[in-house]
């Protein structure tokens, strides 16, 4: 068993309030609860240190605008899907089941507005792919 870390906050993790997001996907149309982290503390903390994350909810992340993004999963237990979106909501690429823990970097490839992550899986389970739409006010700007 593993030490714990010694950033690791004792005290609950508080979930942000929700917003409706969905993908459309050539079978159809998915829907999610979303956290959204809009400034650059809520983008730093993330998923870290949660545990869990309901089957249809997720994160995203505002980068305010389009540039490239390097993303990690120090301090985040959960494995999770990173699906890179352009400004005009569309999907750039998915990064699938990414390590917890690791320090890896993930880039994006490209300059896109925000990042939806997602439990590990959700996107080949409903088959999410580059080029889809995201349909969220954040891609509306």
């Amino acid at each position: 068993m593993a030490a714990p870390h010694a950033e690791e906050p004792s005290a609950t993790i508080e979930q942000a309030p929700t917003e409706p997001l969905a993908i459309v996907t050539k079978d159809g149309r998915r829907a999610f609860k979303v956290e959204v982290m809009r400034n650059d503390a809520q983008r730093a903390k993330g998923l870290m240190y949660r545990r869990t994350m309901a089957a249809d909810h997720g994160m995203l992340f505002d980068f305010e605008r389009p540039l490239p993004v390097n993303m990690w999963m120090k301090n985040t237990y959960l494995p999770l899907d990173m699906v890179f979106i352009r400004s005009d909501g569309s999907i750039a690429r998915i990064a699938a089941d990414t390590e917890p823990l690791s320090t890896q970097i993930i880039p994006s490839g490209e300059p896109v507005l925000s990042v939806l992550e997602l439990n590990a899986g959700t996107a080949a389970k409903l088959g999410i792919r580059a080029g889809d739409r995201v349909e969220h006010p954040l891609f509306r700007r």
